[in-house]
């Protein structure tokens, strides 16, 4: 019973409702009712989900949004308005590298998956559509703040 609240916990967490990553609980010490009709499944069930919320919220949690790998072919005069779309959105470019024979550079980046939206229109525009980008999921990444925090995301 109390397993099956701790993976019920863990499938919708308490922040998003979504799964739980990284968790070790160590339970120390339970107490059940001496009357059999209250330690059935109905009843442990819950209260482990609840004491798992808690113990979750005491822990200071932090979220985890997902972030693309956006590969860019662009041609070497325009890679400014690359590094300027991609600023504006929370990415950073990782590397560089030089297609060999051409004047052309295919770019790696990290671009977090919220603020891609409209990245490819904002990436032609701001290098006058000579910019190609592919983009696909890389990692996790941890949020930084407080999710308890009043104005945070």
């Amino acid at each position: 019973s109390i397993n099956a609240g701790f993976q019920w916990g863990c499938k919708n967490g308490p922040l998003c409702d979504e799964p739980v990553r990284g968790l070790h609980l160590k339970v120390q010490d339970v107490t059940l009712h001496a009357d059999s009709i209250h330690r059935g499944m109905g009843q442990v069930m819950p209260t482990a989900r609840r004491v798992l919320f808690a113990c979750m919220y005491t822990a200071k949690p932090s979220l985890m949004e997902p972030v693309f790998l956006a590969e860019i072919s662009v041609p070497n005069d325009v890679t400014g308005g690359v590094y300027s779309a991609l600023a504006l959105r929370r990415g950073n470019v990782e590397e560089e590298i030089p297609v060999e024979g051409t004047p052309m550079l295919q770019m790696r980046a990290f671009l977090p998956v919220n603020e891609s939206f409209g990245f490819d229109t904002a990436l032609r525009a701001a290098t006058g559509g000579k910019a190609f980008p592919q983009c696909s999921f890389s990692h996790w990444q941890t949020l930084s703040g407080s999710v308890f925090d009043d104005g945070s995301k």
